[in-house]
């Protein structure tokens, strides 16, 4: 058996191709089901995310799989596969193991070490094992995932800094403030950013909310999801007054608040600190306003330093992260190899011990006069014998597993011990556990950490093919 993972993601397409290739959520199951009827195809996953639409599949033979799924690509989509090709890239075996753990990981993200996307492999999964669409390779080959995954956000620091403007600006105010709580906030502007940023200050405790902006329902539209107050634009110099924290995003041609202004501001506020922060290009605060005391001023790029500096950070992280992937692909390897043995050192342990109990019985029975301790001393001694006996016939299986051709190795050891029936019975017994133990899966169920930085805007990509895709199809 083989694992591939076959897909697209913002590195190879733009955002107008990923949507032609995103999987709605209530037709998952009908595609799940028709991957999983695909020829050669065993087991299978369909992650689907505004980034990346991937297929991870289990299949009998690499040859010809992926022309199998990109034919399911084709039909389900109906976009001819010559249009799609330039997009699609594939992994086989270790790679796709690879690339599975570094997405759940966050480090094949936009913003790297976010954890949103854990959360949607996660859902992607457990869909998928409740179409029955998965077994026993991904039913570990997933939980290892998100549980490695959970882990790397724990045990480094690769979350810890803000890598988004908005976020940044946020884990500034934490600076001066400590916390957010009964402080006012003023947004100027009421586009994408300052409602961004917003969110990220409310989260934080921030629960007076004032907006202005230059049209007024557009500020009475953000005021209402924050249960803040919308003022006219005329009222600025007002209100400034009032808040802790200005955040101003408009697209005005000049600055929105002079120096006057604010000077005239900070008059009645009896020493209190002002925080602004100007996200707006071009810049809607007179930079001269810095030099007024108690206030503190940021702008795009003081905020863009913090973020580089932070990223950084989470790119070192990124290389720790990276060898704990490494020891979980090794550790993969190993159960895959033992996955086909295993039954086969039960089944020869099986025989061993029928017969260990066989041979004891007939000669106690021969020996009726012996007392419990030299039964107990015989039984040991025997014990250890027959134990070293199959240590080095185990142990050798287990090596020749792992070879070129480990599957011809296990069938000549099955034949030289005669163990065909018990293997069987081993792996329906095997078998039987495992459904016993899906129990244990409704852990991967429980809430997964928060998410940690929102996406960063990408900027679009502007590609001939794209535009050939579209108009064809």
């Amino acid at each position: 058996m083989h694992i591939i993972a076959v897909g697209l993601n913002y590195r190879t397409a733009p955002v107008e191709i990923r949507e032609r290739f995103a999987f709605e959520e209530n037709s998952l199951p009908q595609a799940l089901q028709q991957l999983k009827d695909t020829k050669s195809i065993l087991e299978c996953v369909i992650v689907s995310t505004c980034n990346r639409t991937e297929i991870y599949a289990v299949v009998d033979r690499l040859y010809m799989c992926g022309h199998y799924v990109r034919n399911f690509l084709e039909m389900w989509f109906g976009i001819p596969r010559e249009r799609m090709k330039d997009y699609l890239y594939i992994y086989e075996d270790r790679q796709a193991i690879d690339h599975l753990f570094r997405v759940t990981c966050g480090l094949d993200s936009m913003v790297i070490g976010e954890t949103q996307i854990l959360g949607q492999i996660r859902d992607a999964f457990l869909k998928a094992q409740q179409e029955k669409a998965t077994g026993t390779m991904f039913n570990t080959l997933f939980k290892q995932a998100i549980t490695l995954a959970k882990r790397a956000h724990s045990e480094t620091s690769i979350g810890d800094n803000p890598v988004s403007v908005s976020y940044a600006a946020v884990e500034l105010g934490k600076r001066i403030f400590g916390n957010f709580s009964g402080k006012t906030v003023l947004i100027v502007g009421a586009g994408k950013m300052s409602e961004l940023t917003l969110k990220h200050l409310t989260s934080g405790g921030a629960n007076k909310v004032i907006v202005v902006n230059r049209t007024f329902d557009k500020a009475v539209e953000l005021a209402g999801k924050v249960n803040g107050k919308a003022i006219p634009s005329e009222r600025l110099g007002e209100e400034l007054g009032k808040a802790d924290i200005v955040i101003s995003s408009t697209g005005a041609p000049g600055y929105v608040l002079g120096r006057e202004m604010v000077a005239n501001a900070m008059r009645c506020r009896r020493s209190r600190p002002l925080f602004m922060i100007d996200i707006a290009v071009p810049r809607d605060i007179d930079p001269d306003i810095a030099n007024l005391a108690n206030v503190y001023l940021y702008d795009i790029d003081d905020l863009e330093l913090i973020v580089e500096t932070n990223l950084s950070g989470r790119q070192k992280e990124a290389v720790k992260i990276g060898i704990m992937i490494d020891k979980e692909i090794e550790a993969f390897d190993q159960w895959y190899k033992l996955l086909g043995v295993s039954p086969v050192i039960r089944a020869l342990q099986d025989k061993s011990v029928a017969i260990y109990d066989e041979t004891m019985n007939s000669m106690l029975n021969k020996l009726s006069g012996l007392d419990e301790r030299e039964i107990k001393v015989i039984r040991k001694l025997t014990k250890s014998m027959l134990n070293q006996m199959m240590r080095d016939p185990i142990m050798r299986i287990k090596e020749l597993a792992g070879e070129r051709k480990g599957e011809e190795a296990i069938q000549l050891f099955t034949d030289l011990f005669g163990l065909e029936q018990l293997v069987e019975n081993a792996k329906a017994d095997q078998e039987a556990e495992r459904a016993a133990d899906k129990s244990a899966m409704a852990e991967l169920k429980k809430d997964v950490p928060p998410l940690l930085a929102e996406q960063r805007e990408r900027k679009p990509l502007a590609a001939l093919a794209a535009g050939e895709l579209l108009a064809g199809s």
